[in-house]
C-alpha cells in the first residue's frame, strides 16, 4: 500500500539522504568527514547532474545531484537503497511523489519476494495525503492497462467503476444489452461482436450537489482491440489490452476529484466493449446510427474508439455540463506527431487549454496542443451518410478524429479531448516499462483551480 512509503517526520530514526545541487558539490564534498569522500571516490562518484550514490556511514546514506526539483529528482535513488526509513535533509517538496511511484511494482503475474519498503520521512505533513492520492490514481492507471486482456473486460471496468461509486457513495447506472443496442447505438455496433462473452456497456457515475457545476469525464474503454474485419496485424495487435487506457484515466480522474470533494457534480461515461470478430461484427462500409442522430459511414472497423466515444460525448451532453474532458487511446497518427511521451491536447476554448497546459509544465507531466482545424473538417464527407469514421489516405489522423468527436459535443460547452498513449514503451526513473498515466496530473490540477473547495 502506498500509504505507508510516506510518512510524518516525528523524530524517528531514519537514515539521511542528501540532495546537492551540482554547483554545490564541491563544496558540500569538501566538508564530508574523510570516510564518506573516500567511499564515494570508490564508486568514482564524480557528482553529474542527475547522479546518485549509496554508501554506509553513521547518519548520511545516500546522495543525490539534483539539476531541478522535480517530481523524479528521487525516483532513481529509491531503486537503488534497501528496505529501511528515510529522511530528506531539506525541502522534498514534489519529490516525494517520485520516492513513491518509484516503488511501483506490477507484480499480478508473477512470484516475487517482498524487497521491503523504502519509507521517506517527511515534515510536510500537509502534503502527504494529497500525494498519496495521486500515487494511488496513478498506480490504478498503471494497474489497470497493466492487466491482461484474459483477465480485465467490460465486466472488470465496471467492477472498477462500481467499487469507486461504493467509496464514495456515488450512483452508478449501467446500461447494456437491447437498451443499448437501441439508446446507444455506436457502442452496441463496435461490441456486438463480443456480446455472448464480454457484452458492451456503458458505465456510468455521478457523484455530488446536483446545484454544482457538472464535468463529464469520458474514457474510451475498449479492452481489448483486435481491429475487428480490419484486422489489426500481429504487432498491432500485440499491445491492445492498453486500449482501455482512456478509460483507466476517466477512472484515477474520478477518484481524485471525488476524493479531494471537490465542489463539482461529476459524470463519469465508460463506453467498454471488446472490438472483436463474429458473424455479426460490424462491417466496413455499414451505416451506423449515433445516439445524436448523425449516421456514419464506417469505413474502418479499427477506428472504432471514436464511435464508442461520439455515444459517450452525446450522453454526456445531455446534462448540460459546464466541462467535458475525454481520454482516450484513439490515434497512431497522435504517436507519429508526439512520441509516446507527450500526449496531444485538442480544444476549441483557449483559456481551457492554457490552464491545462500550464498545470503539465509546472507538474512535469506536459502535454501539447494540436490544432481542431476547420479545413480538414471536410476530410469527414461521405457520400451516402453524414460523415465517415476514418478518412482515406491517413492524413492528420489524429486532427481529424478530434474534429470527428468534436461534432458529438454541445456548442459552448468547454472540452478537451486528451489522445493519450497509456504506455510507456521504456523505463524512466520513477515511471517503469508499462502502463502509465500522462496528463492526469495536469487535468487534475486544472480541476482543482477551476473548481477550488
Amino acid at each position: 500500500m502506498v500509504e505507508a512509503l510516506l510518512q510524518p517526520d516525528r523524530g524517528q530514526p531514519a537514515r539521511t539522504i542528501a540532495i546537492v545541487a551540482p554547483a554545490d558539490h564541491d563544496g558540500w564534498l569538501a566538508v564530508q568527514p574523510a570516510r564518506v569522500r573516500a567511499a564515494l571516490a570508490a564508486q568514482r562518484f564524480a557528482g553529474t547532474p542527475g547522479s546518485h550514490a549509496v554508501y554506509a556511514d553513521e547518519d548520511v546514506q545516500a546522495v543525490v545531484v539534483a539539476p531541478r526539483p522535480g517530481p523524479w529528482m528521487l525516483a532513481k535513488l529509491v531503486e537503488a537503497l534497501p528496505a529501511g526509513t528515510y529522511r530528506v535533509a531539506g525541502d522534498l517538496g514534489p519529490a516525494a511523489l517520485g520516492w513513491v511511484l518509484g516503488q511501483y511494482r506490477f507484480d499480478r503475474y508473477r512470484t516475487v519476494e517482498d524487497a521491503g519498503a523504502r519509507v521517506l520521512l517527511t515534515t510536510e505533513v500537509a502534503a502527504i495525503d494529497e500525494t498519496l492520492r495521486i500515487a494511488a490514481a496513478t498506480a490504478l492507471v498503471r494497474d489497470l492497462v497493466n492487466t491482461g486482456a484474459g483477465d480485465l473486460g467490460p465486466a472488470e471496468l465496471e467492477a472498477a467503476a462500481d467499487a469507486l461509486a461504493r467509496r464514495y457513495g456515488a450512483t452508478m447506472t449501467v446500461t447494456r444489452g437491447d437498451a443499448l443496442a437501441t439508446g446507444y447505438p455506436l457502442i452496441h455496433a463496435v461490441g456486438q461482436a463480443a456480446e455472448k462473452a464480454r457484452a458492451p456497456r456503458l458505465i456510468e457515475l455521478e457523484w455530488g450537489d446536483p446545484a454544482h457545476p457538472r464535468v463529464a469525464l469520458v474514457g474510451k474503454g475498449v479492452t481489448f482491440d483486435t481491429g475487428g474485419l480490419d484486422i489489426k496485424p500481429a504487432a498491432g495487435m500485440r499491445l491492445m489490452k492498453k486500449d482501455m487506457g482512456g478509460a483507466a484515466h476517466a477512472l484515477a480522474l474520478a477518484d481524485l476529484v471525488m476524493a479531494a470533494q471537490l465542489p463539482v457534480r461529476l459524470h463519469l461515461l465508460i463506453p467498454a466493449v471488446e472490438n472483436a470478430i463474429a458473424g455479426n461484427a460490424f462491417r466496413p462500409g455499414d451505416v451506423l446510427r449515433s445516439r445524436l442522430g448523425p449516421t456514419i459511414e464506417n469505413t474502418n472497423t479499427d477506428a472504432e474508439g471514436r464511435l464508442i466515444l461520439a455515444d459517450a460525448l452525446a450522453r454526456a451532453g445531455e446534462g448540460a455540463p459546464a466541462l467535458i474532458l475525454d481520454f482516450a487511446t484513439l490515434t497512431g497518427a497522435a504517436r507519429v506527431a508526439l512520441g509516446p511521451d507527450l500526449p496531444p491536447l485538442f480544444t476549441d476554448d483557449d483559456a481551457l487549454a492554457q490552464a491545462v497546459l500550464a498545470a503539465g509544465e509546472a507538474l512535469d507531466d506536459p502535454l501539447w496542443r494540436m490544432p481542431l482545424w476547420d479545413g480538414y473538417d471536410e476530410m469527414l464527407r461521405s457520400d451516402i451518410a453524414d460523415m465517415v469514421n476514418a478518412p482515406d489516405g491517413g492524413f492528420a489522423g489524429a486532427i481529424t478524429a478530434a474534429l470527428f468527436l468534436r461534432r458529438f459535443v454541445p456548442k459552448g460547452v468547454a472540452w478537451a479531448h486528451m489522445d493519450v498513449f497509456a504506455w510507456r514503451p521504456a523505463a524512466r526513473p520513477g515511471r517503469p516499462k508499462g502502463g502509465d498515466a500522462f496528463a492526469l496530473r495536469a487535468c487534475y490540477a486544472m480541476l482543482k483551480q477551476r473548481y477550488p473547495r
